[in-house]
């Protein structure tokens, strides 16, 4: 009988849920050009919903399927939105000045496919597994708003972390997997990504995969 790998991993849905959260940060951080900072906490919730002011959701399918959420308030989702159109050279006095804004809306969500393109990368570098996502979708919300997928999994886990800008703004992420456990088969290398940025640019110009 062959031999186990020398260095068995397993993979569980925590560990999914800190590679989004770390790629997220490192997304929102490089691309706004302040510092987010992450809850050390995770959150087990009983349901996922879109909330005021700003929710944006992706699906995602592949090796395993859920979705994501990331609400924002006003304040914060104003705030990386204006830090991220300032380092990309927009004047200030042609900035949107409410959340509202259709332009707010479409920076966010041009943001949310940089953070899951990173995610999938960074997901199949370090676990080799695949994950693809179709295109984000923005709402402006006045009240909570559920939103439910169809997977064909009996039991979801849901889980809520924290995030903060450098102002002290908060937003949420909130994610809706199966119970995800991986096995290691074979000895597993990291695949090591030459040029992240490069790829970032191709997640964002790839069209969206059907779910």
């Amino acid at each position: 009988m062959d031999e186990l790998p020398a260095d068995q991993k397993i993979i569980v849905t925590n560990d999914i849920v800190r590679i989004l959260c770390n790629s997220v940060e490192s997304v929102l951080s490089s691309k706004t050009g302040n510092a987010i900072s992450i809850s050390p906490m995770v959150k087990e919730i009983e349901k996922t919903c879109l909330k005021p002011d700003i929710g944006c959701f992706v699906l995602f399918g592949g090796d395993f399927s859920g979705l994501i959420i990331i609400n924002f308030t006003k304040e914060a989702a104003m705030e990386i939105y204006r830090n991220y159109m300032i380092g990309m050279s927009m004047p200030e006095d042609e900035l949107a000045r409410n959340h509202t804004s259709d332009e707010v809306a479409n920076s966010l969500g041009e943001l949310l496919n940089q953070c899951v393109g990173r995610f999938r990368l960074d997901l199949e570098r370090i676990t080799g597994i695949f994950v693809s996502h179709n295109q984000p979708k923005m709402l402006v919300v006045n009240e909570s708003v559920q939103i439910a997928i169809e997977t064909g999994i009996e039991k979801l886990a849901l889980r809520q972390v924290s995030f903060k800008t450098v102002s002290g703004n908060r937003f949420y992420l909130e994610v809706a997997l199966g119970k995800i456990k991986f096995y290691s088969l074979f000895d597993f290398q990291k695949t090591e990504v030459a040029n992240i940025e490069e790829m970032l640019d191709q997640e964002r110009n790839r069209p969206s995969e059907p779910m």
